[in-house]
């Protein structure tokens, strides 16, 4: 394939449509089309629903439905915050994607620095994969806020305010690591190892501002108090992005490189590493429900999420690939304990996202919402299935991470197998 060289970068020479119709990019394209839709939904819901009327309002103006109504037709109903459901799959998706990118990005980093050529061959592969996730959290967070409160952000800067601890964070961390697989791409190994330091520096970062501010949001609720009196949550984010990273790095691994001799050697790194992070889980999720108050463990372990902590969270992140992959096997043993990871760590993001929203918040006039006491009993579990806004606009999100990957493949070859100095 002819290439065109830029500041020592091989770009492949490829015609537009070959770039933009080709079979990955036609599948992004119709999750992104689920996207598309999903926001048309919700903004039709949010700023668009015939809730009330100018003749309602004349036979009737100080009705407490016709006022709740008005609300609606102004404020809407989907993914935005309010008493009985804070939280949202928005969320859910953004913390997911967050986390699981920076972990395989984080993971790879330590590879470099580590000196593991194996995974050095494929790092930009991996790399590209992480990244491709970020941009996806970014994506639904976006969807999220909404045109009017990112233009407000600017219009009205607050900036102490969660979107604005964000910008500078993702404004210098999507930056290195864009140059981190430049690097690689250009074989400069030595400096790409230097710059791994950073890397692994900033993943981690990234993980620590994500959780300052969620915990300062997640504080408002009795459910939520745990991220301030059990500083230990930090690492089950971190831990548990760890299982979900070398999940995709399972998956991305048996799509580009089953065919390659270093198949199984590499399905062998992620094997050994994946046991390791799952132990690490399972002996942190045994910790973690003896540490905390007792309510949020009752929540979750024996209400009204257990079915779906047992039988989703446990059973596909932490007991089903733990067998699977304790003793050396068949590197498809590997494959799907990596799409039971992904799937598991998924729900547990759900369970963890929708368990803060289980008891309500005080809506004082003139403070917004308010935690509740500490120890005080919820009067009844709030939760709401997800709108199917929400449920399209996070499938699409799958179809950001398939285009931005296909785009870096079919430009760089970021796939194939790069020797080390």
């Amino acid at each position: 394939m002819d290439k065109i060289e830029i500041l020592g970068l091989e770009i492949n020479r490829v015609n537009i449509f070959n770039l933009l119709f080709n079979k990955v990019m036609f599948i992004g394209y119709i999750l992104l089309g689920f996207a598309l839709f999903g926001i048309y939904e919700i903004i039709d819901i949010r700023y668009f629903s015939e809730a009330a009327n100018a003749h309602a309002s004349g036979l009737d103006p100080t009705n407490p439905e016709l006022k709740e109504a008005m609300r609606l037709a102004v404020f809407g109903t989907v993914g935005e915050v309010n008493r009985e459901i804070p939280w949202t799959l928005f969320i859910v998706n953004y913390m997911y994607m967050i986390y699981t990118g920076s972990g395989i990005i984080f993971l790879v980093a330590l590879a470099e620095i580590m000196k593991l050529h194996i995974v050095e061959k494929v790092a930009a592969a991996f790399m590209v994969a992480g990244i491709s996730m970020v941009f996806a959290g970014l994506f639904t967070i976006a969807t999220d806020l909404n045109v009017l409160n990112m233009l407000s952000m600017f219009t009205s800067p607050n900036v102490n305010a969660g979107m604005w601890l964000m910008l500078p964070l993702y404004s210098v961390y999507i930056p290195f690591v864009l140059f981190e697989i430049y690097l690689i791409l250009t074989n400069k190994r030595e400096l790409a190892r230097r710059l791994a330091l950073v890397i692994l520096i900033m993943s981690i970062g990234v993980d620590l501002v994500e959780y300052y501010i969620q915990a300062k949001l997640f504080s408002m609720n009795t459910a939520r108090h745990l991220w301030t009196e059990f500083p230990g949550l930090m690492f089950y984010f971190i831990i548990s992005a760890f299982v979900s990273s070398l999940g995709v790095m399972g998956i991305v691994t048996f799509l580009v490189h089953r065919n390659k001799v270093q198949y199984k050697e590499l399905m062998s790194i992620i094997r050994k590493a994946m046991v390791f992070f799952i132990s690490i889980l399972a002996l942190y999720e045994v910790f973690a429900y003896l540490a905390v108050d007792k309510d949020w463990t009752l929540i979750i372990l024996f209400g009204e999420f257990k079915t779906m902590y047992f039988g989703g969270y446990i059973l596909l992140t932490l007991a089903l690939p733990f067998l699977l992959l304790i003793r050396e096997g068949k590197p498809y043993l590997t494959v799907i304990s990596s799409l039971l990871a992904i799937i598991g760590g998924y729900i547990g993001r759900y369970i963890f996202v929708y368990g803060g929203n289980a008891n309500p918040m005080t809506d004082r006039f003139g403070t917004g919402y308010e935690k509740y006491d500490f120890y005080s009993v919820a009067s009844s579990f709030h939760y709401e299935t997800p709108h199917l806004g929400e449920i399209f606009i996070v499938i699409g999100s799958v179809g950001v991470i398939l285009v931005v990957y296909s785009l870096f493949d079919i430009l760089f070859s970021v796939g194939k197998l790069r020797e080390h100095n």
